[in-house]
Order: C-alpha cells, then structure tokens, then sequence
C-alpha cells in the first residue's frame, strides 16, 4: 500500500468514528480535540491529489458538524453568556471550510456531491451568521474567509453550483461582503462574484437595486488597485456591458456634480448665478423626494439608520440626502423667489420630514435646520405655513427649538416668533 492510501484508509477510520452520533449535550470541547486528529490527514488527503476518491459520507459529516456548530454559534448571537466557547466553534467552522474548499478544487465530482448534499445552502447559512456575530476574534475573521474561499472553489468551472450560489447570495449577501472592512473578505467575495458572472447576470447590475454593487466593484478597484479579483470583474465583465458603464457613470456623475454644487453655492460670488439657473432648484427638490420615497418604500441605502455602533458605512451615495438639502438651503438663502418656489413644490415638509439623525447621511439634522432657517429668513407665508404644520402635528417642536423659534397665536393667526436663548451655565 502506497503513502497516501495507508494515510487516506486511516482518514475514514477516524471520520467514521467522529460520525456526529455523540450523546446529547456533549461538549464540544471534545468535538474539536477529536476533530483535530483528523485535520491533518484530511489536508493530505485533499491537497496531494487524493481527493477524487472522497466518499459521499465523509462530505455528509463535515456538514453535520457544520450545522450544528452554526446552530451553536447562532445560539450565541443570541445569548452573550456562550460567548466563552466562542473561539474553539469558529475555528471548527474554518477547519471544515478548508478542507471543504480544498476537496472541491478542480474535482467536479467533489463539487457535484457537496451542492447535492447542501452544503452550498448551509454554507451561505454560516456566512450570513458570520455577518451578523459581533466578534474582534481572530477566528471570525479566518471562518469568513474560508467560507467564501470554499464558494468560490466550489463554482468554479461548475454551471450548476454558480447558479445556486447566485440564487442563495444575489444580491445582499455579495453586497455586505463587499462593504466588509476586511480587505481579503472583500476579495474573496469577488472571486466567487467574478466566478459567477456572465452576460446575462451581468446586465441584471444595471437594475437599480443592483447597481449599488457595480459601484461598489468599481469603487474598491480604485481605492485598492492590488486586490486582483474586483479589476477581473471590472475589465472581464462590467466595462463589456455598455448599457450598465452608461448606467454606472450617469450615477457617479450625479453624484460627485451634486458634491461640486454644494461647494459652489457655498461661494457667494457664484451662488447668486447659480440661484437664478433655469430648473436647478426643481430638480433638487424633486429628486429629494424620489431618493426619500424610495427609502420608505424598502431598506436601502436611502433608508433612515440610528445605531449607536460607531460602524463605517461605505457606499457612493452615503450622504446624498444630507448633500441635497444642503444645496436647497443654499438656493434659498435670502432670496425670496427661491424661498417661495420651494413653498409652491411642497419642499417644506419633505425638509421636515428629514430632520432625524441618520447615519446614512451625517449632519442631515444640522442641514435641514440651515434649510428651513433660510427658508423663513423674511418670509411670512413660509413662517406662517410652519406654523400651521406645528399646530397640525408634524412638525417636531425640537425642530424649531433648535431653530429658536416658537408659534404664538395672536389675532387667530399662529405666527412663527424668535425666542432668546438662555446661555449655557
């Protein structure tokens, strides 16, 4: 008997033994003590070429470990007093993936078996606990990864195991993971994007839903030219769509114009030309309201977010809103025919209406109070219209503290009066 059959004969003798039939309640500690005895022989096994004669069973165990590892890390999601097991479950998670991943590399059988079996499904599963667990364990970080190594491998050259992955990830889990802080999370994943893609999938980026992470792509491969699988996906896939570069650059170009307007208006020498240009005042306030619709509509990016976590939020229109109430108070300062066109397009409550903390759009509470304070800068029907919105209800009375303004009622009209502010002890 050759090297590699005595060791590869040994692997199913100790792969049968740690079946996943362990009594209830077992410790998991010892899960792992027996696991590790057969890591380095499974390593062998797979790298050395001997992983074409791989048994069903010995895949159907690694997955059984798998759930009920994930079943045990999701239970610690839940509940912070197992966080002290913690460490030994994902480094069991990342040893299974690695020797998952390496027992589907360039074998489609191996392929073929695992998405029979689900491990794709359960994989996913896994990934998606990972996003959610709040961890600095090195361990997390090496059970992400290695779970999106085994996507990847898993795909490659394998039609029917793509679209599965497509099916299970597209779009959101692609799009977390691209927004990873990690920088080898993010190539990985776009190593099983990269993987995944074709003409048809392709175009489907272009769908307004999507294009966040064509964005994305393209963002990262400027911002981190070394990482070799988001260029791949850019030079291979998405600059041969012209629909979706069209798609990608009226994005970008409206993007980073609606930056140089706030800028520009910030100048007085040029804000008055630009207060009197044709339409732009119009065309802030309505796409205000469509970016605002659409984030009540479903969760996205223009959705309203507070979290007390001091998470970075990266994506190309982080503080689009913030920017185009910006620009509208700026528009409106002193000049009356502004003031009163916002008035007329039903621009004063939708400014109201995004006076909350958001940090999808930092400092929108402080924008939409130099807003309306501008706004209501001499102009009485603008003040009075406040005021009816107060006595109505949805105007928030912190809103106008913050502006110090109050509503008295004086002749059976509410007028909108400043108030002197008490200094600070």
């Amino acid at each position: 008997m050759k090297a590699g059959e005595k060791n590869y004969s040994q692997v199913f003798v100790l792969h049968q033994e740690i079946s996943i039939r362990w009594p209830p309640g077992k410790a998991l500690a010892n899960l792992l003590l027996r696991f590790t005895l057969i890591i380095p022989l499974l390593y062998f096994v797979f790298v050395f070429h001997f992983r074409e004669t791989a048994t069903e069973s010995l895949f159907q165990d690694l997955l059984q470990i798998l759930k009920k590892v994930s079943h045990e890390i999701e239970m610690t999601c839940q509940d912070a007093s197992t966080l002290a097991h913690l460490d030994s479950r994902l480094q069991l998670v990342s040893e299974c993936f690695r020797c998952l991943r390496n027992a589907c590399a360039h074998c489609a059988n191996n392929q073929n078996v695992m998405r029979s079996l689900g491990l794709i499904d359960a994989s996913i599963h896994v990934i998606q606990l990972l996003q959610k667990l709040e961890s600095d364990l090195e361990s997390h970080l090496t059970a992400f990864r290695c779970s999106l190594q085994l996507l990847g491998n898993i795909a490659t050259g394998n039609r029917d195991s793509q679209n599965s992955i497509w099916k299970l990830a597209f779009p959101s889990l692609f799009l977390n993971c691209l927004n990873h802080q990690d920088e080898k999370i993010i190539d990985y994943c776009s190593m099983v994007l990269f993987v995944c893609l074709n003409p048809e999938r392709t175009r489907q980026l272009q769908e307004q839903n999507n294009l966040k992470i064509a964005l994305r792509v393209f963002q990262t491969s400027r911002r981190c030219p070394e990482l070799k699988w988001t260029t791949l996906i850019v030079t291979n896939h998405l600059l041969q769509c012209p629909e979706l570069v069209k798609a990608l650059y009226e994005a970008l170009v409206a993007i980073r114009l609606l930056d140089v307007l706030c800028e520009v208006t910030s100048n007085p020498e040029e804000l008055q030309h630009l207060q009197a240009c044709p339409g732009l005042l119009e065309v802030a306030i309505s796409l205000l309201k469509l970016v605002h619709l659409a984030g009540k509509q479903t969760t996205n990016i223009f959705t309203t977010t507070y979290s007390t976590e001091q998470e970075e939020i990266s994506h190309p229109a982080m503080g689009f809103k913030s920017h185009l109430i910006r620009l509208i108070g700026n528009l409106c300062y002193r000049n009356k025919g502004n003031q009163d066109k916002v008035y007329e397009l039903n621009g004063i409550p939708l400014i109201l209406d995004n006076c909350s903390i958001d940090d999808n759009n930092p400092f929108i509470n402080q924008w939409a109070v130099y807003a309306i304070r501008n706004l209501t800068e001499e102009n009485k029907k603008n003040q009075e219209f406040i005021a009816r919105m107060e006595q109505q209800g949805p105007a928030d009375n912190p809103v106008l503290e913050s502006l110090g303004l109050k509503i008295e009622s004086r002749d059976q009209k509410l007028i909108l009066k400043s108030v002197k502010r008490v200094p600070d002890p």
